[in-house]
């Protein structure tokens, strides 16, 4: 255990993992009690406690416990992003699956869920304005983190986020120095949502979709979670439509009411047509 985390017993670990996949949908296995306490505890001792089970009651009781479930939520998760992460999966929905559906339903609802800070929202953005399909699609994007959605809102980029740049990115950015900014038209093209994914009514109200993407969320839940998350994304998946998960995510044994396919040499899972 790292020297700044605070000692974390089993029954504390237990009420404090307990809350957190209850009110934010990440699992933590007994076996990651260490790695709980090194990632809540930077939390707790800037709330001014000094031990878990006072942070405990806190996130459980207090009035400002949701606000700071937002808060811990980031330092939980993995905000790994960056600009044409997973390109070849992108590449073949808008160039592969994409144009069949616009030609059959005429415009298409497009969902990037746990986008973190809008780098992949954006990447499609600026795919599909190449392919002059832009006009066409309904781009939303959600994150259950209000403070990763303002960040994404400003569509100003720098470090990590930029260093895998596809060519055609080009014209989606302007440089200012180390860093860039999307293009006007571009930021506008998304529309930022809050969203818990493991909320099956917010999930919901989202509407009828046409394509899913949920990469490398799938990571931080529990299976029957997943299995949840994955039966929500169904009910809201149009006939014939899509989800796009993570490469080194798998679906398959959980019996997802959804078929698997390889096309452009990366997998989907598609909802039957009718």
């Amino acid at each position: 255990m790292s020297p700044r985390a605070l000692p974390l017993s089993n029954p504390v670990f237990t009420i404090l993992s307990g809350l957190i996949e209850e009110r934010l949908g990440l699992f933590f296995s007994p076996q990651d009690s260490d790695i709980l306490a090194e990632k809540t505890s930077p939390r707790a001792l800037e709330r001014g406690f000094d031990s878990l089970l006072d942070y405990y009651y806190y996130l459980r009781y207090d009035a400002g416990a949701a606000e700071e479930l937002e808060h811990l939520a980031e330092a939980l998760v993995v905000n790994e992003t960056y600009i044409g992460r997973e390109l070849d999966q992108l590449t073949a929905l808008v160039d592969l699956l994409l144009p069949p559906l616009l030609a059959e339903r005429g415009t298409a609802r497009i969902w990037s869920a746990a986008c973190s800070t809008g780098e992949e929202p954006f990447t499609l953005a600026g795919m599909l304005s190449d392919r002059g399909l832009l006009g066409r699609v309904e781009l939303l994007a959600s994150d259950l983190s209000q403070r990763v959605l303002a960040v994404a809102k400003q569509g100003k980029f720098s470090g990590r986020s930029l260093r895998a740049l596809p060519p055609a990115s080009v014209g989606w950015l302007e440089r200012e120095g180390s860093g860039a900014s999307l293009r006007p038209d571009l930021l506008r093209a998304v529309d930022f949502r809050q969203l818990n994914l493991s909320d099956r009514e917010a999930v919901r109200r989202m509407g009828k979709m046409d394509v899913i993407l949920c990469r490398n969320v799938l990571i931080y839940f529990r299976d029957s979670t997943i299995k949840s998350v994955i039966d929500s994304f169904a009910s809201i998946l149009n006939p014939g439509g899509y989800l796009l998960i993570g490469a080194s995510e798998s679906l398959l044994r959980f019996g997802a009411p959804l078929r698997c396919e390889e096309h452009g040499g990366a997998f989907f899972y598609r909802k039957d047509p009718v």
